[in-house]
């Protein structure tokens, strides 16, 4: 049976330190959600409040309607990977991935079939015989991801379980937890501050700062309809550019002025928007090298050529000395120090507040 996770009003405090306060979710069951956020912002500390290794403060946690916060962790059908591997030295792999399931006196016969399941879904049947201090740190992770396997709990929690891995690895293993969650039917909650695990893994994220939770939605609603300024700089590589600018209006939509004296049409309705400063954001993808610059918005020039294969990142700078990132082909032919027209998409812009929320026109969610 999987789980459906509810999180109401839940806080938490270390003397007079608030780490986390009135934090609210919904998670439902067979879903995965990853708490994407910056290091401090309270994401593993909500991770362990729900595996009942930090107390609850304040509101309370509930699985499948039953609440959980006052049970100890042994009792809440959650099985946790941790960015340690926590294996015993002295233990065999299959001893390792037995051990939980063997202390609550599940049959020998089970308890077989499961760690030979779970080490066929991980590729780690060869190594069942060996001891951890015999393996490499991405074969120790995967016997930890097996060992949570094998209880075959409602929910699994996982806590940057890949950033002790290297480059190659760390890619194989996510797609390994991506075809996993649709091999195992269970709930899935992982904690990174890894943007690509979120996009790619996620069926929601929810992106968390210190001062709580920015926003949740699905990874293309994230990126393209950032709710704030901190969710539009967070996620996206490069981040995303922003520009102080001034408002102006035409047809009824924002007609943005913008560092060195441009303008740039956007699909962000004028009516409404409380008066004060703004900034402009718009994604790199949406800021393009145009041959003719009687198309184009304006014009920067290259400072740095980043060479990405199916794309061309171009750092560029424009008259004033304002910075502005623009995508070219994988082929591109710019060069540093070379000026360059840019074309701007107003119907991908977004604008953010002073308070930091964004404004979005139609066209934003638009890839």
């Amino acid at each position: 049976m999987s789980a459906a996770i509810e999180i109401a009003k839940v806080a938490k405090r270390y003397g007079d330190r608030t780490i986390l306060e009135d934090i609210s979710l919904d998670i439902r069951a067979n879903e995965f959600v990853v708490f994407l956020g910056p290091s401090g912002c309270g994401k593993s500390t909500l991770l362990r409040m729900i595996a009942g290794l930090e107390s609850v403060d304040a509101g309370t946690i509930s699985i499948n309607g039953e609440r959980i916060d006052p049970l100890p962790p042994g009792r809440r059908g959650i099985a946790m990977v941790f960015q340690s591997y926590a294996l015993y030295p002295q233990m065999t792999v299959a001893e390792n991935m037995a051990f939980g399931l063997r202390n609550i006196g599940v049959a020998p016969h089970v308890v077989s079939a499961r760690i030979a399941e779970a080490a066929r879904i991980l590729e780690i049947d060869h190594l069942l015989a060996r001891k951890p201090g015999q393996l490499s740190g991405g074969q120790r992770q995967r016997v930890a991801i097996g060992r949570a396997i094998v209880k075959e709990p409602k929910a699994f929690l996982f806590d940057e379980p890949l950033s002790n891995l290297d480059a190659a690895l760390r890619v194989r293993t996510r797609v390994e937890l991506a075809q996993l969650r649709h091999r195992v039917k269970a709930t899935m909650i992982l904690v990174t501050h890894d943007q690509i695990e979120a996009m790619t893994l996620a069926d929601r994220i929810v992106v968390m700062s210190p001062r709580g939770i920015e926003q949740i939605g699905a990874p293309m609603e994230i990126y393209t309809r950032p709710a704030s300024r901190f969710v539009a700089t967070f996620v996206g590589a490069p981040t995303m550019n922003l520009l102080p600018v001034r408002l102006g209006e035409r047809d009824g939509f924002v007609r943005a002025g913008l560092p060195d004296g441009a303008t740039l049409q956007t699909a962000i309705r004028a009516g409404g928007l409380p008066a004060g400063n703004y900034v402009l954001g718009i994604r790199a993808e949406a800021v393009r090298p145009c041959a003719a610059t009687a198309t184009a918005t304006t014009t920067g020039r290259v400072e740095v050529v980043e060479r990405l294969g199916d794309r061309t990142l171009l750092y560029t700078r424009l008259v004033d000395g304002t910075p502005i990132v623009a995508e070219d082909a994988g082929g591109s032919r710019v060069a540093i120090g070379e000026a360059v027209a840019l074309a701007l998409d107003g119907a991908r812009a977004h604008l953010f507040d002073e308070t930091g929320r964004a404004h979005h026109g139609e066209g934003a969610g638009d890839v």
